[in-house]
């Protein structure tokens, strides 16, 4: 994983500016200004390390929507779906799926564009991709 990590990193080059975020990304929204963009990878990764920490899920995930509407940039989410394979066995795979499941709803809720990204081709759920894009 570390060496994923590294080759993506050597990939964006050095104009990025990277926060390390695992269980605080309100804090890391609270860093940015306007006019700054950021891609925030993933909130997928994001909800398995708030239940590995056995955190509050409702409260940490209030946090995270209301960081993201007071956020001043332009913020690109990117998040899994998880709830198209088949039913998980154990207890805490299904909340995780229901979890985020129900994550994904409110951050494209409050999203001004969402889209699906099958196979590398973008399926547009909500919004309009900007001209020139895909």
């Amino acid at each position: 994983m570390r060496l994923r990590v590294e080759q993506h990193q050597a990939r964006r080059g050095d104009d990025w500016r990277m926060i390390e975020a695992p269980l605080d990304v309100a804090g890391a929204l609270s860093q940015v200004t306007a006019g700054e963009v950021v891609l925030l990878d993933c909130a997928t990764l994001w909800l398995s390390n708030q239940m590995l920490a056995g955190a509050d899920l409702a409260s940490e995930c209030e946090t995270l929507l209301a960081a993201l509407a007071g956020c001043r940039a332009a913020v690109l989410m990117v998040s899994n779906e998880v709830g198209q394979g088949i039913v998980p066995e154990n207890p805490m795979a299904r909340q995780f799926r229901d979890e985020q499941g129900q994550l994904n709803q409110r951050l494209a809720e409050m999203a001004d564009l969402a889209v699906l990204v099958v196979a590398g081709l973008p399926l547009v759920l909500k919004g309009r991709l900007p001209d020139g894009f895909a």
